[in-house]
């Protein structure tokens, strides 16, 4: 009973900040799984820093819950208009291009797909209470055990004495899973194996919803359908990492930035900023490849609005861009303090001749062989790459219908290959082993940015006008 009245807090908290920020009309069923999406994901987010707060403060935790729900609920008074997105209307035509039995094979494809995934995670997650692999025991569980093991010394567990625990890394997922264990009153392997379930399904409502609202339910399925599809993803999902967590929150912030391109009304369109700068600090806040992604969207999204020629265009721009950077300021700040006070420096700094092999041109042509490696064997396809196959398509769908972007489309991609050339910058100046480093996480971090790549791929590939033909998906095989 405790757990299920913790899950339910945890739920409603991020269900109501999500509804304070942004009034959906839940005349739809994508707008209801949209929520839902984004209420799983915010509310372990907000319960895991509730949690830090109050261990670092020596708060009472159900003190600070409750008033993490409260707040939002009585913000809720206020009464909001709900979003209207520009693609509204059309997106209700882009389904009507698709031939009948095309719509029905696709949705009975996703169906199989989400069914099939669902029974593999459950079985993996049984198989392995504790996680599968050493990160998910080694470094994420174990770190929930110090805080909720620890008492008044709790910080012991972050020492520079056990660097293999990397105690530098952020803590969105070990104080998730040390919430509910406080409230449980002893440890269950249970939570953390459904909190990587809870991200792993929760990722794909995001990334489906989202396209039903802007493209259509046919390229929503076939976007979910891509998703399921690849075993990598849902492999790790039950294995307790935090790289899909990850992956759910830079999803989250660029589904958002989307939705607020795409808003017809600038005023409500401002709770997607608000949301998005929210899920950009969770993000940090779950890896540090999170903090580098952040820095990557807000550098071109500045830019980006920067270089329009309307002043007054200009202006709306950089508001936004402000909005975005104060909503993410609170998660910016506890990482601050979490770095300074509490984690030893990270080792990929702490040593000045690091520098130096960025001057080794072979390291180099090391990581570019096995980014061009990744690509291709990314996701553990039996067959066809996924990686090669969008690609392709995008490709071949440009030729025929000619470039039409959304709004906002090209600068979160630009983000995703700023982030991409962020991490080859970490393996440059890696204090380990280059081929080791490389083979044991490359493929985690490109799961870190996959689901994004998928909605951004189907977002550029099925634009809500000059639309001609409803076999376009099948372009490239064509």
């Amino acid at each position: 009973m405790a757990l299920v009245l913790s899950i339910f807090l945890c739920l409603t908290t991020g269900y109501l900040v999500v509804a304070v920020v942004w009034a959906l009309r839940a005349s739809r069923p994508a707008d209801f799984l949209l929520r839902a999406s984004l209420s799983a994901g915010y509310g372990l987010g907000i319960c895991s820093i509730t949690y830090f707060i109050a261990r670092a403060g020596d708060f009472s935790l159900l003190t600070l819950d409750l008033f993490a729900l409260a707040l939002p609920l009585f913000l809720l008074s206020w009464r909001r208009k709900p979003a209207i997105f520009a693609g509204d209307v059309a997106t209700s035509q882009i389904s009507t291009l698709w031939p009948l039995w095309l719509r029905r094979t696709i949705a009975a494809s996703f169906v199989i797909a989400l069914c099939a995934a669902i029974y593999s995670a459950i079985r993996l997650a049984i198989s392995h209470p504790h996680g599968d692999g050493w990160d998910a025991f080694a470094i994420w569980n174990l770190h929930a055990r110090f805080l909720f093991r620890g008492g008044a010394q709790w910080r012991d567990g972050f020492s520079a004495l056990i660097p293999w625990s990397h105690p530098d890394y952020p803590l969105l997922l070990p104080a998730a899973i040390a919430h509910f264990w406080t409230f449980l009153g002893h440890e269950d392997m249970a939570v953390p194996a459904l909190i990587g379930l809870a991200f792993t399904f929760s990722t794909i409502g995001l990334l489906v919803s989202s396209l039903a609202l802007l493209r259509g339910s046919t390229v929503a399925m076939l976007g979910g359908l891509t998703l399921l599809s690849t075993p990598f993803f849902v492999e790790q999902g039950a294995a307790q990492y935090a790289d899909v967590p990850a992956s759910f929150f830079v999803l989250a912030t660029i589904v958002l930035l989307a939705l607020y391109d795409q808003s017809a009304d600038g005023f409500t369109g401002r709770g997607f900023l608000v949301l998005a700068g929210l899920g950009a600090g969770f993000a940090a806040w779950t890896k540090n490849e999170g903090l580098l992604f952040v820095l990557s969207i807000l550098a071109v999204r500045l830019l980006e609005w920067i270089a329009q020629r309307n002043h007054n265009h200009l202006s709306n721009r950089w508001n936004a861009w402000l909005l975005i950077l104060i909503s993410f300021a609170p998660a910016l700040l506890l990482i601050a303090w979490f770095k300074h006070s509490v984690a030893p420096a990270s080792e990929l700094f702490s040593n000045p001749g690091a520098l130096h092999k960025l001057l080794v041109p072979s390291r180099y042509g090391a990581i570019l062989k096995w980014y061009g490696k990744g690509f291709l064997r990314f996701g553990e396809w039996a067959f066809i790459p996924g990686t090669l196959l969008l690609v392709g398509l995008y490709f071949a769908a440009n030729r025929r219908a000619g470039s039409d972007h959304a709004p906002g489309t090209r600068a979160s991609a630009i983000a995703l290959g700023l982030t991409l050339a962020g991490y080859f910058v970490i393996y440059l100046i890696t204090p380990y082993e280059l081929y080791w480093h490389l083979r044991f996480s490359l493929d985690r971090l490109f799961l870190q940015l996959w689901p994004s790549a998928i909605f951004l791929f189907f977002l550029a590939f099925a634009p809500v006008q000059k639309r001609e033909s409803p076999y376009s998906v099948f372009w490239a095989v064509t």
